[in-house]
């Protein structure tokens, strides 16, 4: 028989709701109105790292749509539309993702600041982060200066034969590759963030430019084209991804098409393009900065937990 039991605890229910009237009170007080934008989309991202769940469209039943893998897009149309600062708590969904940190079916906080320089958003990220689970020693550190520290390696000069040396001296590979960004990754996610102090709050920032996704790219005072955007860890748990965002809807499609062009080659699907989001974007999307936090790793965070099926109801495997 099926367990039709909760798998988090009711104290820890009854502590991620304390978590959620702490969010609103936190963005009521600065200022920033909540949102709600729709579940359903009928265009999702294209980061061939992320796929979205397909849906049937409930009025015609054939025209596919999606649910939302983040809900960026359409606080984007708001945001041209004149809203100002932004903030959701809402629900995202991602196909494949399933382990003790992900649920295909998850909780996310995204919020935006127009006018807001990515550096106060950086601080504004520690501040909620402290409000909500307490003081924690910060650090900031550049992309470079983190690889350099922990996988003893520069990640803007190293070659792909020394980014696949480097991750086999770390892992059993039984896989090989060409391709520069899928070996930094590999080296962040399983060697750099799993280095950090586990008591502090470490902000990474100044990615190589072809991570940007939707930040914006500028040249650092070295001559590296750099992405504008930073991740803020507790140790080696990511919390939170954001952006001095892309503005240039000609720039967002030729990323889009590139994306395309991976996914085809990966033989992934090719998900249609946003064209409403692009419409926004040329209409005109204020100078913002703006990020995702995952909700469910902040009460995972707050309550010393090493499972996300301990902070939510029902994990998939019971519904």
């Amino acid at each position: 028989m099926r367990d039709w039991r909760p798998t988090a605890t009711l104290a820890a229910l009854g502590r991620r709701a304390e978590l959620l009237m702490a969010v609103r009170q936190f963005f009521a007080a600065r200022g920033v109105m909540e949102v709600e934008t729709p579940l359903l989309a009928s265009a999702p991202v294209t980061d061939p790292n992320i796929d979205a769940i397909a849906a049937t469209d409930p009025l015609s039943g054939d025209h596919p749509l999606y649910l939302q893998t983040s809900p960026e897009f359409a606080m984007k149309r708001l945001l041209a539309a004149g809203s100002g600062p932004i903030y959701q708590l809402c629900k995202a969904f991602r196909r494949g993702e399933r382990g003790g940190r992900h649920n295909p079916e998850f909780s996310m906080l995204e919020w935006y600041r127009p006018d807001m320089p990515l550096p106060a958003l950086m601080d504004e990220v520690v501040a909620l982060i402290n409000t909500l689970i307490g003081e924690h020693p910060r650090r900031d550190v550049s992309y470079r200066q983190a690889f350099i520290e922990h996988a003893g390696l520069d990640p803007f000069t190293a070659s792909v034969d020394a980014l696949r040396d480097c991750a086999a001296g770390h892992l059993e590979l039984n896989f090989d590759s060409d391709d520069r960004d899928m070996w930094l990754q590999l080296l962040m996610s399983t060697v750099v963030e799993a280095a950090f102090d586990p008591e502090e709050l470490t902000l990474v920032y100044d990615f190589p430019a072809s991570q940007a996704a939707l930040a914006k790219v500028e040249n650092g005072r070295d001559g590296l084209a750099l992405a504008c955007r930073f991740e803020a860890f507790s140790g080696g748990l990511e919390l939170a991804n954001g952006y001095d965002e892309l503005r240039d809807a000609s720039e967002l499609l030729r990323r889009i098409r590139r994306d395309h062009e991976q996914r085809k080659t990966a033989g992934q699907e090719l998900p249609p393009i946003d064209r409403y989001l692009l419409a926004a974007m040329n209409a005109g999307l204020p100078p913002c900065s703006g990020v995702a936090m995952g909700f469910d790793r902040l009460v995972m965070l707050s309550l010393g937990a090493e499972r996300i099926d301990e902070v939510i109801a029902f994990p998939l495997e019971r519904v």
